[in-house]
């Protein structure tokens, strides 16, 4: 540990008052509703998607209730119908794909690169309010006659059935233009507003995964806006696209679904990867392995990730032809996702593991995103999946890849972001516990779901027969304990805004240049030019213990080469 002189220059480590962070230097609703900052906008993301978890968690909760016992438990079969499918789609749709890309990455992407703001301010703000007017227009199905097609839509019921999928798809059609908008955003503050001397080299891994996400939003949500614009146009003129009493197709529904609902899982699972990069890196106190083999595999699984979408429909009657290509990409897309696994581990390896929050997070990602993948492979066989198709299996797959990777990598971004983000730390003993939970009540929750996918529990019924309730009874105990932990992370998070200690500029040793700004950060990022150093250069930083956390060693606050590598 080390206390530096007080007339080295460094990072401010703190704000000098309040009106100095992007929290406090404007009050009042309007200064948020109407705000270009960056920072600003990203909280709003972060509190709306929270808000959409919260009410898709209680979809969950009660969809569990009702699988208690066979039969009719606390909801009837229309209304369970209704619940799964809004469960779906909120978690789907307002809160895996934007939470990470759209939240955090508004807050963190311009830090990280040492910018100002996003190259488009107003188009990012815009694209907040879409998201806010496509979802309250999703969430407005509650009010309208409800929702039971299921999350995708499928065509032919999509387009025959009394409830609100009118609503539903223009939601889904307005959300799109929110995400397009993003990734245009990001791309565009990537190329043109890096720190001068921050070559693509010197990226972190995060900014390269939300780049890659970008390119997928920007090429794939077109489609799924044009497929659900045409099923709203199906249903208003009666023009047969989908329908095969109007002369429609509705494999070719699936088609084009899927066709953006592939590449849509990247959308949700690639941040989280960077995130991940990012967590292990700095948490094992070792550089990245393989910078650039990570580098390149997010942009190998947003390429691929376009041609896979057959998968999903081995049983639609296409032809042996199509279905064994489709698995043999099916089983070329994990390559790269094997990669990083390959050098997370060996990132880890012989490294000074520290074993905050964060880092828990990360190591759940490895375990549940590795079920997850590996449970893919047996999907991706055309005569494996023949069995499991519909039926419980691809219920805990999906969880375990999108929730569970997804899930646990925002959590640990959450954590890892919250001091920089609000200036205060969480209680890190009950947030480990909590990690703990998460994990061990969402492995309770679908891993007995495979056992019972193999047996041939069919996924989406409101009835099952009485030697699965065991299955059903252990799953819902498990994510009755999951609501539990998230419940407590919700607690412990608010009080630390009130409670919580200050925060000092880089609590964790991170060595990407939003932690060379003040916590929060200042209302234009950076009250002083940051230094560059690599991102994952542990060795220009030092623990500080007059400010409590790690600041740039003398040499390099003043431009010198590094010297030995600092640990705490």
């Amino acid at each position: 540990m080390t206390t530096l002189d007080a007339s080295v220059p460094r990072p401010a480590q703190r704000p000098a008052s309040d009106r100095d962070n992007y929290l406090t230097h404007a009050r009042g609703f309007l200064s948020w509703a109407f705000t270009l900052d960056h920072k600003r906008i990203g909280v709003m993301y972060l509190v709306s998607t929270l808000g959409a978890f919260l009410l898709g968690g209680l979809l969950a909760m009660l969809i569990r209730t009702e699988l208690l016992t066979p039969g009719p438990t606390v909801i009837d079969a229309d209304t369970y119908n209704n619940v799964f499918t809004l469960h779906g789609a909120i978690m789907i749709f307002l809160f895996l794909i934007p939470v990470i890309p759209a939240a955090l990455g508004n807050f963190v992407l311009p830090l990280m690169l040492g910018a100002k703001d996003v190259a488009f301010p107003r188009m990012n703000l815009l694209s907040y309010w879409i998201y806010a007017t496509g979802g309250i227009m999703l969430l407005g199905v509650l009010l309208t006659g409800g929702l039971d097609t299921g999350w995708t839509f499928y065509t032919p019921y999509s387009t025959t059935t009394n409830t609100s999928v009118g609503l539903a798809t223009l939601a889904v059609f307005i959300l799109g233009f929110g995400n397009i908008f993003t990734g245009v955003n990001f791309i565009t503050t990537i190329h043109k507003l890096r720190l001068p001397g921050q070559t693509w080299s010197k990226l972190p891994l995060f900014i390269w995964a939300q780049y890659a996400t970008s390119v997928i939003q920007i090429l794939a949500t077109p489609v799924l806006g044009i497929t659900v614009l045409l099923i709203f146009i199906e249903r208003v003129m009666g023009v047969g696209i989908f329908d095969p009493n109007l002369g429609g197709d509705p494999v070719l529904y699936q088609h084009f679904f899927w066709f953006y609902s592939h590449p849509a899982v990247y959308i949700m699972v690639l941040p989280a990867m960077g995130v991940i990069s990012e967590l292990i890196s700095v948490f094992s106190r070792k550089p990245i392995f393989g910078y650039k083999a990570i580098a390149g595999s997010s942009l190998a699984i947003a390429i691929v990730g376009f041609f896979v979408w057959g998968h999903h429909m081995f049983t639609s009657g296409q032809s042996n032809l199509a279905g064994t290509i489709f698995s043999i990409l099916t089983y070329a897309v994990a390559i790269p996702s094997a990669i990083k696994v390959f050098n997370w581990v060996a990132t880890m390896y012989k490294g000074n593991i520290r074993l905050d929050a964060p880092m828990i997070y990360a190591l759940s990602f490895l375990w549940l995103f590795g079920i997850g993948g590996l449970t893919g492979l047996f999907l991706g066989n055309l005569g494996v999946d023949l069995h499991l198709h519909d039926t419980y299996f691809v219920v805990a797959h999906f969880h375990y890849v999108m929730v569970g990777g997804t899930l646990a990598a925002f959590l640990g971004a959450l954590h890892y972001w919250w001091p920089k983000m609000f200036g205060r730390m969480y209680n890190e003993p009950l947030a480990r516990i909590c990690a703990v939970l998460v994990f061990l009540g969402f492995n309770l929750t679908f891993f007995v779901q495979f056992i019972a996918g193999t047996k041939g529990m069919p996924r989406r019924y409101f009835n099952y027969l009485p030697e699965f309730t065991v299955y059903h009874q252990i799953s819902s105990a498990g994510a009755f304990l999951t609501g539990l932990a998230f419940f407590i992370i919700l607690y412990y998070l608010l009080v630390s805004l009130v409670r919580g200690r200050p925060a000092p500029a880089n609590p964790w040793g991170g060595a990407t240049l939003e932690w060379q700004t003040t916590s929060p950060p200042h209302p234009h990022n950076f009250p002083e030019p940051p230094v560059l150093t690599g991102p994952y250069e542990f060795s220009a930083l030092v623990f500080d213990e007059e400010v409590g956390g790690y600041v740039l060693r003398p040499e390099r606050a003043g431009g010198a080469p590094s010297g030995a590598e600092g640990h705490r």
